[in-house]
């Protein structure tokens, strides 16, 4: 057998696998999962199931296809619930999905705004230390005002 051999490569298989591309998948089965989920659909399922009701209780019995415990009603809504929960699921695990996604980068987002607001907050402190050194208009304008004045009573004191 050469394929226990390891200097020889191995026989490639070749399944049959249906290819599909699984981001249209998806697409296609949020679509379907939107639309299960509105009153539209149930306003359509409800109209479907009462006309086949009343096709197959109130038409002639040779063009009946489904007689009373309609059996083939419940193998159609069967199937039709079959498939809408994995669509649904699918469809939710994608929304999982950008959720986590933006998720993560909120919170990226605020990460980087606490680092600012606590940049900002360090800068202000320190301008408020700064402006405590600084000598204010008002303060300069005293201090004058001040030495003005003992100016003058230094020189009523020389007469």
């Amino acid at each position: 057998m050469t394929s226990d051999r390891l200097d020889q490569p191995r026989a490639l298989r070749r399944t049959l696998r249906p290819h599909y591309d699984p981001e249209a998948f998806g697409r296609l089965s949020e679509q379907i999962a939107r639309f299960l989920g509105t009153a539209r659909f149930i306003v359509y399922m409800t109209v479907f199931v009462s006309l086949w009701v009343i096709w197959n209780v109130a038409a002639p019995p040779s063009l009946t296809f489904d007689p009373y415990p309609f059996i083939f009603l419940t193998l159609m809504l069967s199937l039709q619930a079959s498939y809408a929960a994995p669509l649904i699921l699918l469809a939710q695990n994608r929304q999982d999905d950008r959720d986590r996604v933006q998720y993560e980068q909120d919170r990226e987002s605020a990460e980087r705004n606490q680092a600012e607001i606590e940049y900002l907050t360090r800068e202000i402190a320190g301008l408020r230390i700064a402006l405590n050194e600084v000598a204010t208009r008002d303060y300069l304008r005293a201090e004058l005002n001040r030495l003005l004045e003992e100016l003058k009573e230094g020189a009523q004191d020389r007469r």
